[in-house]
């Protein structure tokens, strides 16, 4: 199978990575362009790019897939199967029905469930019932083909995003693996999706991540539920911060204890790591050792 490879970040390296224990290697990697990152803003390669360097695999970076004249390693060869998992652009119809086979997706939720840009961290945030990963045959709607193989993940409560974030690429690697393999011998049936049932997700958000806390007097109930969930949700990035007398806390790790929602490692602006514990010790009525 000569097949190409769409994706761009870390989460589609553990997917690649996948595929080669499987002895499945792209060809080709279509990724985005090199681009500005941290605070010095330093231009660097998406993951997957150095992932290909190392590996001598050809890589393209078109800063959009509308134009043909620009994708000539697509257009001038004959393919058997794109693949794309978290790639970040949109494809046209023309480009998904080049290969042979046609082109699939590994899309980290259980489809129709969560289509859109943050099925993991939405799954974490909103419906544990909907981690999974669904392989779909792409067409010209977000996350809308039929589905050629389906695999749930039980989650009993909430972990870490950048955890599940592993578990579910990783799974995707796999999932695709077998179906590169089964479906040119005609052994995978598609199954259109239930679109009456599907719900969606958006883009993850800085202001998304705020929390209302008193360090003093935390939430019980379902509000520590919820703060939880946002905390493993946005765990990594934009990572969960509540205000306290004017200073922003960072939220690095937290849990729910006896019903009640309880930082554990915290971030003070301008500060070093320290236990939630020290950190409230710290901003005791009369003390100003924060400011």
């Amino acid at each position: 199978m000569r097949f190409v490879f769409f994706g761009t970040p870390d989460l589609a390296v553990h997917a690649l990575t996948r595929l080669e224990a499987h002895n499945l290697v792209p060809s080709l990697i279509v990724t985005t362009p090199d681009a500005p990152v941290g605070r010095k803003q330093v231009i660097t390669p998406p993951p997957t790019k150095v992932w290909a360097t190392e590996r001598s695999i050809s890589v393209i970076q078109p800063t959009t897939l509308k134009n043909k004249e620009d994708l000539t390693p697509l257009t001038s060869e004959q393919w058997d199967i794109f693949v794309v998992f978290a790639y970040g652009k949109i494809m046209p119809a023309w480009l998904l029905s080049l290969p042979t086979f046609g082109t699939i997706n590994a899309h980290p939720s259980l489809l129709p469930k969560f289509r859109g840009a943050s099925p993991i961290r939405s799954t974490l945030l909103l419906d544990l019932s909907a981690a999974g990963v669904t392989i779909i045959q792409m067409d010209a709607e977000m996350d809308h083909g039929p589905i050629l193989h389906q695999v749930p993940v039980t989650l009993i409560e909430p972990v870490p995003g950048r955890e599940l974030d592993h578990t579910m690429s990783v799974l995707c690697g796999d999932l695709l693996s077998h179906v590169i393999k089964e479906l040119p011998k005609g052994t995978i049936t598609p199954k259109d999706q239930d679109h009456d049932a599907a719900t969606f997700c958006t883009k993850i958000t800085k202001d998304m991540a705020e929390l209302t806390l008193d360090p003093h007097n935390l939430p019980s109930g379902e509000q520590a539920q919820e703060y939880f969930r946002k905390v493993c949700a946005f765990d990594g990035w934009p990572e969960t911060f509540f205000r306290h007398e004017h200073i922003r806390i960072k939220i690095k790790d937290a849990a729910v204890i006896d019903g009640v929602f309880t930082p554990t490692r915290v971030v003070p602006e301008g500060k070093a790591e320290m236990s939630f514990w020290n950190f409230v010790q710290l901003c005791t009525p009369g003390k100003k050792t924060l400011q």
